[in-house]
């Protein structure tokens, strides 16, 4: 990542913090509720040889902390715990399996703050190349031999936001089982944030991506994709300097 601030404006961020800030002119959907929901829920109920959709969690905690000082702000403490754990957790609460994590900078000390939480962490020797490799990475991971288990879809998080709330990474998940779009971004009051998630055909797309923008441009030109409204300030605040910290 060479000369950035970590990997955050790397290819699966739907930050919006540049270029359009509105989300580059995507729809914004709602996830179902009441009766829609249940209709979801139904649809995507195991019946027979058709198991429910499969959504995985990646969570992007390999790149540096220039701007939060000498410390690694990933490691910061926070309510007690590392601000990593806190994003983990998140994915942890939302339901998501198969968890991957991809770990570069400071790497023995990222992973052993994700002690116990049931990730499998896997580590990035290229991640001063940016966050594409990390996004790379987390996808060979989850296409090596999982024992012939299907992945339907997978939700891309960042290790510097911890405020991201569960419920809004199960929006994703929600909006994703009705079928109708393959690439998702959480937003709050419109504005596109994080995490996103990918239907498993972008794949190879995916491990395609390089620079900075990868990630995004999946996410701009599908003709499925879209925003999903979450209610959640979470989905746009990152911890980049300590007094971030207090912003959370």
């Amino acid at each position: 990542m060479t000369g950035r601030d970590d990997e955050r404006r790397g290819d699966a961020d739907a930050r919006g913090t540049d270029g359009d800030p509105r989300g580059e002119g995507l729809p914004v959907v709602h996830p179902p509720t009441g009766a829609d929901a249940t209709k979801t829920t139904e649809a995507t109920e195991p019946t027979g040889d058709d198991p429910a959709p499969r959504v995985a969690g990646v969570l992007l905690a390999a790149g540096t902390s220039s701007r939060f000082g000498a410390a690694n702000k990933l490691l910061a403490s926070l309510d007690g715990d590392p601000l990593v754990r806190h994003a983990a957790r998140t994915l942890v609460d939302a339901g998501l399996d198969p968890l991957v994590a991809v770990v570069g900078h400071d790497g023995d000390r990222v992973a052993a703050a994700l002690d116990g939480l049931g990730f499998t962490v896997v580590v990035n020797p290229d991640y001063e190349e940016g966050q594409a490799t990390s996004v790379r990475r987390g996808v060979e991971a989850l296409t090596d031999d999982r024992e012939g288990e299907r992945v339907d879809a997978v939700v891309f998080a960042l290790g510097d936001m911890p405020a991201v709330a569960p419920e809004s990474v199960r929006a994703l998940v929600d909006v994703f089982r009705t079928g109708e779009w393959t690439a998702l971004a959480a937003a709050f009051e419109g504005k596109r944030g994080n995490p996103v998630l990918f239907d498993r055909r972008h794949v190879d797309a995916l491990t395609d991506v390089s620079g900075d923008r990868g990630g995004r441009r999946i996410l701009r030109e599908g003709e499925r994709s879209a925003l999903v409204e979450t209610g959640d300030e979470g989905v746009r605040h990152d911890v980049d300097t300590p007094a971030d910290l207090d912003r959370r």
